[in-house]
């Protein structure tokens, strides 16, 4: 019985080692660079703000959406 029982446990840790050696697939995945913080504009007709790559821009003014932008500042 007491063979058995350290059979089992050599058995255990020769799956352990290499389970821990064997390159794990999440290790590998590419994980995008972190971007800072996006720069935020207020809309030219309501004022409220968005993040810059949302907007719509004209002329060098920025637009919550594509009715603000037709209508235009007040």
């Amino acid at each position: 019985m007491g063979k058995l029982i350290l059979l089992l446990f050599l058995g255990l840790l020769a799956y352990l080692a290499y389970k821990g050696f064997r390159p794990s697939s999440r290790n590998n995945e590419q994980v995008p660079p972190q971007q800072g913080p996006e720069r935020m504009v207020a809309c030219a007709r309501c004022g409220v703000h968005l993040p810059e790559s949302e907007a719509v821009q004209t002329e060098g003014r920025h637009f919550c959406s594509e009715e603000h932008r037709r209508l235009g500042a007040p």
